[in-house]
């Protein structure tokens, strides 16, 4: 069994103040990792203390911390959190572009605010992330791209959702190709039902259709993530790059 150790690296996960996100760092700060907490600051305050509560659990695991905060969607934002990174940790070796919104309705009834809401951070987020952090990543470094399934197989309801996660599997393609040459590789997972609260707003009797379609038998939990994570951000993955690896128990 590889048991990954990430002692001396530093990473960088977004949106990581709950959710998959929080479920990342924590696997890297098990596995001995210099982590950056990342949260974007909301009016009630909520993003900051969820942050605090995740450096927490990875402190308990005994790895250094930084909590950070950054709206993903502006560059001159992005530009300043990495800046703080690398004095914060040091450096940079691990890049996972997790931030992201939910802002489902159908297209009539989509406004122009919830389309580009969901672009920006979800797609936007990850190009500028990805451009400032490939300035500053070693040879060898890495960058995973939180997708999701319904950038491969669409559902109803998520046509903001599903473009933006649609064009992070095309981007982290692209960016697999330019990074090539400095051994720096870019991948995506693309989750598919995962037991975040992300889900809370999906009617039992609905998630329970769901299950019924997963041949696993159940819905994926932030572990089953991270730890998809780790492999691709690890030295074992170092030949793959420009893929997208499904997570979603069998499902599509």
């Amino acid at each position: 069994m590889i048991r990954f150790d990430f002692t001396g690296k530093a990473v960088l996960v977004t949106g990581s103040s709950r959710g998959m996100g929080a479920a990342v760092v924590e696997a890297f700060a098990k596995a001995g990792a210099t982590c950056v907490v990342h949260y974007f600051a909301d009016g009630e305050g909520q993003n900051r203390r969820d942050a605090d509560e995740t450096a927490g659990r990875c402190r308990a695991l005994g790895a250094p911390v930084h909590v950070l905060e950054a709206d993903v969607r502006r560059l001159e934002a992005v530009e300043e959190l990495i800046r703080e990174t690398v004095a914060a940790a040091g450096k940079l070796d691990v890049l996972v572009n997790n931030a992201g919104i939910l802002r489902d309705k159908s297209v009539r009834k989509m406004t122009p605010e919830d389309w580009h809401a969901v672009l920006q951070t979800n797609l936007d987020g990850v190009f500028y992330c990805s451009k400032l952090a490939a300035e500053i990543l070693p040879d060898g470094g890495r960058i995973i791209n939180t997708a999701s399934i319904d950038g491969l197989f669409p559902a109803h309801g998520q046509a903001n959702y599903a473009a933006a996660k649609a064009g992070v599997i095309a981007l982290t393609k692209v960016l697999a190709k330019e990074l090539a040459k400095r051994r720096i590789t870019v991948n995506a997972v693309a989750p598919g039902v995962i037991g975040t609260a992300m889900i809370d707003a999906i009617k039992p009797e609905v998630l329970a259709e769901y299950v019924k379609q997963i041949p696993i038998g159940r819905i994926g939990t932030p572990a089953d993530v991270a730890n998809a994570v780790l492999f691709l951000a690890s030295e074992e993955s170092e030949y793959i790059t420009g893929q997208t690896l499904p997570i979603t128990g069998g499902w599509f």
